[in-house]
């Protein structure tokens, strides 16, 4: 993810903690402290700022690939001290004045997007740049890697969980689902018929997967290095996987492809190589669409691509689909569950970070952490 940094939202993250019933009681949280340094520590509970707040207690989180990028440093906005985290499902503890979809106890499913749904960029359900909102959770205000969080502009933030659910499954619609469908699906525009190459079957590789076989592509190619994720992704719906440690996936994908490239290239890993890898295997009038975190500088192949009559779009999710994608869950036709390989009590969450950040040697995939 990337983000826009809006003065008030600067205004929002230099904010002291103000008191309600909460003040002076501690949590435990996974804390970031610069590149490669976090620690599962004390913090103040978070309270009620603003009217439009809820609290929520959380009770299941888990780890994203952005959280690994925020690791790495490549996320700059993200400073030392911070609770990080932006998926999750919990129980509301408390809510503001003005919050009038829930109330205390209330279970729910926790947006990776906060928005006011007034602004101009609300208005036109672009949430991700919310003029007060967009990702801020575990970005510039503490996250839910934690056993209490700060939920703004609650009503529109947040889902109601209806009871009997597995809200296992939902945290995938926190972040993921909605992110590999809109990043990488909606923005690569796939058709039926379209041949659809996903470089990196990570989680969220996986979940554009997933969710591309509601348009009927007539192929998915997975390519990855890891050969257990390129298995797993078999059993998810791909029609073709190449592992590209010999270096040679641009010469299998022509050669599966007559030459002429994908229709879709959707890049869901955030390093340059496989950016690049994409501008080599789109075909004409095709569509490169990018998901990945990028921390470093990529090069843009204008001297091949200004005749090409390609598409580059992207995005940082808006979560505008997560009302359909849970529809798709409760009806039993998406299946986020085979997703999670792991699951964590939330205060092993540092185990929990060894294990997603080694996951060719582990296998994991997506990892549940229980509060």
């Amino acid at each position: 993810m990337t983000t826009i940094i809006s003065p008030v939202k600067i205004a929002e993250k230099n904010t002291p903690v103000t008191g309600n019933g909460s003040k002076g009681k501690m949590m435990k949280a996974l804390v970031y402290h610069g590149p490669g340094k976090k620690a599962w520590e004390d913090k103040p509970m978070p309270v009620i700022k603003e009217p439009t707040d809820a609290i929520v207690k959380i009770l299941k989180t888990t780890i994203c690939g952005t959280d690994l990028h925020i690791m790495k440093g490549d996320v700059p906005t993200v400073t030392d001290g911070r609770i990080i985290g932006h998926e999750g499902v919990g129980i509301i503890e408390e809510v503001g004045s003005a919050v009038s979809t829930f109330k205390k106890g209330d279970h729910v499913l926790i947006s990776c997007i906060t928005s006011c749904g007034k602004c101009e960029y609300c208005r036109k359900a672009m949430y991700s740049h919310c003029e007060k909102g967009g990702w801020i959770l575990g970005n510039l205000i503490d996250g839910t890697q934690a056993e209490y969080v700060r939920i703004p502009y609650a009503d529109n933030s947040m889902y109601p969980i209806p009871a009997g659910s597995d809200e296992e499954a939902l945290v995938m619609l926190s972040d993921i689902l909605p992110t590999g469908f809109e990043c990488g699906v909606l923005n690569g525009e796939v058709k039926p018929g379209d041949t659809v190459a996903i470089v990196g079957s990570g989680p969220i590789g996986l979940a554009a997967l997933l969710t591309a076989q509601f348009y009927s592509p007539s192929e998915i190619i997975m390519i990855d290095l890891d050969d257990n994720r390129l298995e797993v992704s078999k059993t998810f719906g791909a029609t073709q996987v190449i592992n590209s440690k010999d270096g040679k996936a641009v010469e299998a994908i022509m050669k599966m492809t007559n030459n002429k490239g994908v229709d879709v290239a959707i890049e869901a890993v955030g390093i340059p190589a496989t950016f690049e890898l994409c501008q080599l295997i789109v075909g004409a009038g095709g569509h490169i669409a990018n998901i990945g975190v990028h921390g470093k500088s990529v090069t843009l192949h204008l001297e091949t691509l200004w005749a090409h009559n390609i598409t580059i779009r992207t995005r940082l999710v808006d979560t505008v689909t997560t009302p359909m994608l849970f529809k798709t869950v409760q009806s039993k036709k998406l299946d986020p569950q085979k997703l999670i390989t792991h699951r964590f009590r939330l205060d092993q969450i540092m185990e929990a970070y060894e294990t997603f950040g080694n996951a060719e040697k582990e296998k994991a995939l997506k990892v549940i952490l229980s509060n």
